[in-house]
């Protein structure tokens, strides 16, 4: 039991920060595992010249959809894993060459963006190991145009049917997860408006978006 949960927190740990061999493996296993990102973005609107961040790219599966999407536009990846980066960069390397595609080694708290650039920011599975959660948003929304969205989409919302699973996650993690009813506050507090929160339960899958007014 103690082999295999110190083996579940070294995982764990990969999810936060990619490093080295294996955490390029589990960048690459993000790719086949966040089947939440799909479901998520349909809650949102992607027009096809559409300036797009995702926060936290990880293997990029989720940078590559988007550049699919908005086909006319362009896609930014961050991480703050240069593993993850490096991983990301491959898998997107048609639409890097193209000039559709950049992903840069950086952090949701200061990016190297200019103001009011984006039309959407996506997050999928990462908010939670931001440094500073509110802070770290309205960054985010520094860098949207008026009338962007933000989208929060994670595969684990705060949940009586899932606590024991979640409860040892979290502990093995170091991270901290939400209600819904609290993913409205906080993106409340961080000066977004018209935020819409939905779940599905049978999952334990959530999605909150926030819009720039």
């Amino acid at each position: 039991m103690e082999l295999t949960e110190n083996i579940m927190e070294k995982m764990v740990k990969q999810c936060r920060k990619p490093t080295g061999i294996f955490g390029r493996l589990m960048a690459r296993g993000m790719n086949y595992g966040h089947k939440v990102a799909g479901w998520g973005l349909n809650h949102v609107s992607v027009n096809k010249d559409h300036t797009i961040l995702d926060v936290g790219c990880g293997g990029g599966k989720t940078v590559n959809t988007l550049a699919k999407m908005a086909a006319e536009g362009k896609v930014y990846g961050i991480d703050y894993s240069e593993d993850s980066v490096a991983v990301a960069s491959k898998v997107n390397k048609k639409f890097i060459d193209s000039g559709r595609v950049e992903i840069f080694h950086a952090s949701v708290e200061s990016l190297p963006f200019p103001d009011n650039f984006f039309d959407l920011v996506t997050a999928v599975e990462t908010y939670y190991f931001w440094p500073s959660l509110i802070d770290n948003l309205i960054e985010l929304r520094r860098v949207l145009k008026e009338g962007g969205s933000v989208v929060l989409i994670n595969e684990v919302y705060r949940h009586e049917m899932f606590e024991k699973r979640n409860t040892k996650w979290a502990r093995l993690g170091d991270f901290t997860y939400h209600l819904p009813e609290e993913f409205r506050k906080f993106l409340g507090d961080a000066g977004y408006s018209s935020i819409t929160v939905d779940v599905l339960e049978d999952k334990n899958w959530i999605v909150a978006c926030g819009v720039k007014e």
